[in-house]
């Protein structure tokens, strides 16, 4: 490796970068990492504190439960206006099957909050490096 641009032999091989180039790329990537930090400290101030594991069962069923009985009540009430009995019900009792699995995995933190997918912003500086 005695003759790569990275020993800084000045053959040309590589964009010969000024200290001042430099300095503002350091200062780009302080200026992003301090930004992911923040979010990530916001993020976990919002995650509640640690709770018993009988309160999660808890909060997790109820949920869960809670999608299934919102969408079976709409299925059920779409049924009864439509006159289309039963296929509102199934379909509407299948989301709320679907919508309560999502709720559970977004309170264990498998899934991300929508809103915090929201709050990603990418580096504006154009560059792959």
């Amino acid at each position: 490796m005695t003759g790569s641009a990275q020993n800084g032999d000045g053959s040309g091989n590589g964009p010969e970068l000024s200290e001042a180039e430099l300095s503002e790329r350091r200062d780009r990537l302080n200026r992003v990492l301090e930004g992911r930090t923040k979010a990530e400290e916001s993020a976990a101030a919002r995650k509640p504190a640690n709770t018993s594991g009988y309160a999660q069962a808890m909060k997790l069923s109820s949920e869960f439960i809670a999608g299934i009985v919102t969408g079976t009540g709409i299925g059920w009430l779409l049924d009864q206006w439509l006159g289309t009995t039963p296929f509102g019900l199934i379909v509407f009792l299948l989301l709320g099957f679907a919508a309560g699995v999502l709720n559970v995995l977004r309170s264990a933190g498998y899934v991300a909050e929508p809103e915090a997918s929201l709050d990603r912003k990418k580096p504006d500086d154009g560059s792959s490096t």
